[in-house]
């Protein structure tokens, strides 16, 4: 959906995103906008857990038409929050953040900025959890953002030390890119690319949806799964879930080549809206041990 993907930036780009207009709120909850490296705007959310920073922070990709605000993604929040620090933030497009919605290329930009907020918080231990779109995009950020290793100085990585994750969840997230086998994916494919699709995205959904088509195509998901090893990895699938059938966990769980934990789960549907809080919680307790 973008003439330049998020690819291999993290070489290239000159400055570090950063945070402005921070409001503090009861509990010590934070509200701030950072900004990309692209120079978006993003809607971002602070809430401190049990711990503080000196315990882990979850960051929260929600999926797509999704926002910070929106109640199963402050459902989702609140669980994980009985067991760390969270972040939650808008993507591109999406709510009270800036930008138009490339649909998972240049989104590992927004997740970026939010990692490394987190960092920047304090806390030392930071995990992705991406729900549908965001579980591409968590996966695609960690084959981008690697750890440090011992003995390889910063300049020879892929990406600012500071912005890896410690350990990735994606629930319900897309193998491969284009797909087109269900009936709510081939009406999510109409919405993405027709302009009359774009306009219901726009005045229905509330996303502001980018025109341009991606090229070049960026990683995909289960290209970007061999890359994360050994950050760990926890794939977590419903059985019914309407957009991809279990093909594609799989397929993420195969390419990790034995570097993956999967968790598929009866009955199940997709994403955030069919994970309850028993789900949740089980994710929650993973993230954090």
């Amino acid at each position: 959906m973008s003439t330049r993907p998020a690819g291999r930036v993290t070489r290239t780009t000159p400055r570090r995103p950063r945070t402005t207009d921070t409001e503090s709120g009861p509990g010590g909850t934070l509200r701030t906008t950072l900004r990309t490296v692209d120079g978006v705007s993003v809607d971002a959310f602070y809430e401190p857990g049990p711990r503080g920073a000196e315990g882990p922070a979850v960051v929260i990709a929600h999926g797509f038409t999704g926002d910070l605000e929106r109640p199963h993604v402050r459902r989702a929040a609140e669980v994980f929050a009985r067991h760390a620090s969270v972040v939650t933030f808008t993507f591109r497009g999406h709510g009270r953040s800036g930008g138009r919605s490339t649909v998972g290329d240049r989104e590992v930009l927004d997740l970026t900025a939010a990692v490394t907020w987190a960092r920047e918080l304090g806390h030392a231990r930071v995990v992705t959890v991406g729900f549908s779109m965001g579980g591409s995009v968590v996966l695609r950020q960690a084959a981008l953002y690697r750890a440090p290793e011992e003995g390889r100085t910063d300049r020879e990585g892929e990406g600012r030390t500071d912005a890896h994750a410690d350990a990735v969840v994606a629930v319900s997230a897309p193998a491969r890119w284009y797909y087109r086998g269900t009936a709510p994916m081939r009406r999510l494919h109409w919405l993405v690319t027709r302009p009359a699709g774009r306009v219901v995205g726009r005045h229905v959904l509330h996303t502001r949806i980018h025109h341009r088509d991606w090229d070049p195509v960026p990683l995909s998901p289960v290209e970007s799964v061999p890359l994360i090893a050994p950050t760990p990895l926890l794939i977590v699938h419903g059985d019914r879930d309407p957009y991809f059938p279990v093909d594609h966990p799989r397929m993420l769980a195969d390419a990790a080549a034995g570097g993956a934990e999967l968790w598929l789960e009866p009955g199940m549907g997709h994403a955030e809206h069919a994970a309850d809080d028993a789900l949740l919680d089980r994710i929650a307790r993973w993230s954090v041990s």
